[in-house]
């Protein structure tokens, strides 16, 4: 790849003699010698005990970030990512490392305007509507005892004991437990073969594992369950009254006609976030198909490291970890990192490609502009400004964010 550099730097002489005698000076601190003291035995004493190959590691490290700086300035690079450092040769005369730096490759966009990718409408049904409502009172439902039969809908409250064969199996008994039918908690089928039964009945339910169910003993495997049915009960929604709308405490909603307005609003809202989303993805793709970028996989590693945070830290707002996640999906991590790999790819695709129509562009964002945006989200997000800077990464990062907005506006008219 073009954007791959192999650069070799020697050191010797007496660039080198220094860096040793640096090196020594940190060593001879650690060193037990008897009859002298931490950081007094002479030089030539130090090194027939250790030997000078003691000093070469930390000579080495003292010199890299100095090496590595004269190389980028010497051959005028932009690393886009950490270097690969290898140590070709290495004694007391002289040091030679090998530095592979990575930069920026080349983008070639044949066409990042006049797309021709339609942006979809924002319709709001009256089924949508009504189905929103339903949710909303469903919200302030009240449970009640049923003395009918179970519907999909319904809470079975339920004993259950779970058999393979005739031998009861761990995990499988429970008591009193309130099941949703419908809401696909339990096993498949086992929710639909409560239907049509009610309170007081005893229920044997026939049900096959899945092949991939976490628990090896069951894995496909016919079970029987024995279950009991204490009681039924059924939601109960409210009335589209005014106690109902006092309970919503949704401003200026005080009828029915008035809520639906609302809810027409919300709904459409969320169409026009979603809708806006969408015809910015379709459009990034389409300028994808026209690019042509080398992408190093050290950087899609580096992107999926990023995923792999993201995701760990969503999982922990529902209270799980990776660990978890991986008992409970029969996976492990490298499982996990090969399902990003695609969406990492075409992340850094992106970035490429939006950086490069900056460029082409002469895209700039000041100073002035972060400033007050910056004011802004602290502002929406109820916090100081330099709270915010902070979560997000510094002035720089915002200013990128706000550079690649500006691109995507550009990609958009």
């Amino acid at each position: 790849m073009k954007n791959i550099h192999e650069i070799e730097i020697k050191l010797e002489g007496k660039e080198w003699e220094t860096a040793l005698d640096k090196a020594f000076k940190s060593e001879v601190q650690k060193a037990n010698v008897p009859g002298f003291r931490k950081g007094k035995v002479p030089k030539e004493v130090y090194l027939k005990k250790y030997g000078v190959e003691s000093l070469f590691y930390t000579a080495i490290n003292g010199e890299l970030n100095t090496l590595y700086l004269k190389v980028l300035k010497d051959n005028k690079l932009e690393p886009i990512m950490d270097p690969n450092v290898d140590v070709v040769e290495v004694d007391e005369k002289k040091l030679v490392v090998k530095f592979t730096i990575t930069t920026k490759p080349e983008v070639k966009i044949k066409k990042y305007k006049g797309l021709g990718v339609k942006k979809e409408t924002v319709k709001v049904t009256k089924e949508e509507i009504n189905t929103e409502i339903d949710n909303l009172r469903a919200r302030f439902a009240e449970l009640i005892i049923k003395d009918g039969k179970i519907e999909s809908g319904d809470i079975a409250v339920i004993d259950f004991e779970g058999f393979l064969g005739k031998k009861a199996f761990e995990g499988g008994k429970g008591e009193n437990y309130s099941l949703t039918i419908g809401s696909n908690t339990f096993i498949p089928g086992f929710e639909d073969q409560l239907i049509g039964h009610k309170a007081g009945d005893e229920v044997d339910v026939n049900v096959t594992f899945p092949e991939d169910y976490q628990s090896e003993e069951l894995k496909g495997k016919k079970a029987l369950f024995k279950v009991k049915i204490h009681e039924v009960k059924t939601k109960e929604l409210p009335k589209l009254d005014e106690d109902f709308f006092l309970d919503l405490e949704m401003e200026g909603v005080n009828s029915e006609e008035k809520l639906k307005e609302v809810v027409e609003e919300q709904i459409k809202a969320r169409k026009t976030y979603d809708i806006e989303n969408k015809y910015v993805d379709d459009l990034l793709a389409e300028v994808a198909k026209n690019t042509e970028v080398e992408i190093p996989n050290e950087l899609v590693e580096e992107e999926i490291d990023r995923m792999m945070h993201e995701y760990a830290h969503n999982l922990e707002h529902q209270g799980l970890t990776l660990e978890m996640f991986y008992k409970f999906t029969n996976s492990d991590e490298q499982a996990l990192r090969e399902q990003m790999r695609n969406d990492a790819t075409t992340r850094v695709k992106y970035r490429f490609m939006l950086e490069e129509i900056a460029s082409l562009e002469n895209v700039k964002v000041t100073d002035k502009e972060v400033s007050a945006e910056a004011d802004k989200l602290a502002k929406q997000y109820n916090t100081t400004k330099e709270e915010f800077l902070s979560h997000f990464g510094g002035e720089e990062s915002l200013k990128y964010d706000m550079t690649m907005q500006k691109v995507i506006d550009i990609i958009k008219e």
